[in-house]
């Protein structure tokens, strides 16, 4: 199921007289397209006088990007009451799935049959359903290495930083080879778009498979030459 709105509200009250004595205040609830968590509990922290931090304005964030059982949406919600009980009532805990989370989880698990864990571990399926899957152009560099690994890097649609990245790239002993590709295939979305000198390793048959359809870049090292030569 795909959760709405209505729906975690719903639950945020279910679970909160339930397990939670109906002693945690209703708070926002926003829907996130987010491709890096599931739920998120979110505060702001301020300095008391004396020095002790308070956490306020709190909100809860719930995924709308994948579509995942209906007991993992709602295990998910009831993690995020953990972190908003936690946060709300001022406990300190050890780390962000400290003792105390460790305990309230355990024992709502086994009071009410949950599966919530520290971190929900996402079928290839529902990974790829958190993917971003909005076509947009990248420069894609293809990377070859003296040792047969290849590998790819998504840079950002910048000239300077292109060039720097090709370039520098390009001299070190361990490379064979760089070529450059504008493609605005999904499947590139999930890389970190920036000039960092990292490869990420690829198979090179995976990489052609990726590029198909791409523009070939040209580029002679001082500038980048569109409508390259496919070959």
């Amino acid at each position: 199921m795909v959760p709405t709105k209505a729906y975690v509200e719903q639950k945020f009250d279910e679970f909160n007289h339930l397990m939670f004595g109906g002693k945690l205040p209703r708070i926002p609830v926003e829907m996130s397209d987010a491709k890096t968590f599931l739920g998120k509990c979110v505060y702001r922290k301020r300095r008391k006088p004396g020095g002790k931090t308070e956490f306020y304005d709190f909100r809860l964030r719930i995924n709308t990007r994948a579509d995942l059982p209906q007991q993992e949406v709602d295990d998910t919600i009831i993690h995020e009451m953990i972190h908003y009980h936690i946060g709300y009532n001022q406990m300190k805990d050890t780390s962000s799935h400290g003792v105390i989370f460790m305990e309230m989880m355990n024992t709502i698990n086994q009071r009410f049959g949950r599966h919530i864990t520290v971190s929900y571990k996402s079928s290839a399926e529902e990974r790829a359903q958190l993917q971003d899957k909005r076509p947009r152009y990248h420069v894609i560099a293809f990377v070859r290495f003296v040792d047969g690994h290849t590998g790819i890097k998504v840079l950002p649609r910048v000239a300077p930083t292109i060039l720097k990245y090709y370039n520098m790239v390009s001299a070190s002993r361990d490379i064979a080879n760089v070529s450059l590709y504008m493609s605005n295939n999904t499947f590139f979305n999930q890389y970190p778009n920036s000039g960092a000198l990292k490869v990420h390793p690829l198979a090179e048959d995976e990489i052609i498979r990726q590029l198909e359809g791409a523009e070939k870049l040209g580029c002679d090292g001082k500038a980048i030459i569109r409508n390259a030569d496919q070959t």
